[in-house]
């Protein structure tokens, strides 16, 4: 897609002030989450992804089923949400539990009640960025968002104006209810992912599609 050459230095103008006040969140340590108190900061996670974990020693081998609670909209004062709207965070909620019981599924029998060689995993939907509209698409496509998103693609970066997600995810020994694992995540599309850039929750959504498959790669 191209723009009439006078159109280019707005533009450009655009993506400096967007970079310069980009709408990128850092995820927190969210202090009223019950694991709160394990969670120590990944130093093993350069991506920004998994900013703070909490892990024992597991063998996931040893489970084959699994149980995932509703997923919790977080309401702690120190929450990412900005000023979305309460409809937002139930739909994105809803999105979540959907698509992680999908992922998770592949790799377990899901259950409802605590048994033997079970987890019992817990999410927490902490925050969430939506897409700038319109501004997010085109910078997909004029030469100066290209360039940026095209380093932020080789960091595996977040792309311009795009949306995100945070969340924290639990899991549990479902038997004795021991914690086995903890993390705060923050999940986001590729920058040249043009579909994600396209709605206010595509991009969060794209993001708890990575985040579920991520989870499932983790408990193999």
């Amino acid at each position: 897609m191209g723009f009439p050459i006078h159109h280019r230095g707005v533009l450009a103008l655009l993506w400096s002030s967007a970079v310069a006040g980009c709408n990128t969140v850092t995820p927190v340590a969210y202090s009223e989450v019950a694991s709160s108190h394990y969670l120590a900061p990944n130093t093993s996670d350069s991506s920004g992804r998994v900013p703070y974990r909490y892990a024992s020693s597991v063998d996931w081998r040893s489970y084959d089923k699994i149980m995932l609670d509703p997923v919790v909209i977080y309401r702690g004062r120190d929450h990412q949400f900005g000023d979305m709207s309460e409809q937002d965070k139930v739909k994105l909620a809803a999105y979540m539990r959907s698509r992680f019981l999908e992922s998770l599924s592949t790799r377990f029998a899901v259950v409802g009640q605590r048994q033997p060689n079970t987890l019992r995993v817990r999410l927490t939907l902490t925050g969430a960025v939506t897409n700038t509209p319109v501004l997010g698409t085109m910078s997909r496509f004029d030469l100066a968002g290209a360039v940026y998103n095209g380093v932020q693609t080789a960091r595996d970066g977040e792309g311009l104006l795009t949306g995100s997600v945070l969340y924290v995810v639990e899991v549990l020994d479902a038997p004795s209810g021991r914690l086995l694992s903890a993390f705060v995540s923050k999940q986001y599309p590729s920058p040249y992912d043009v579909k994600a850039s396209v709605g206010a929750l595509a991009a969060a959504e794209a993001g708890i599609d990575k985040g579920a498959d991520a989870l499932v790669a983790q408990l193999r």
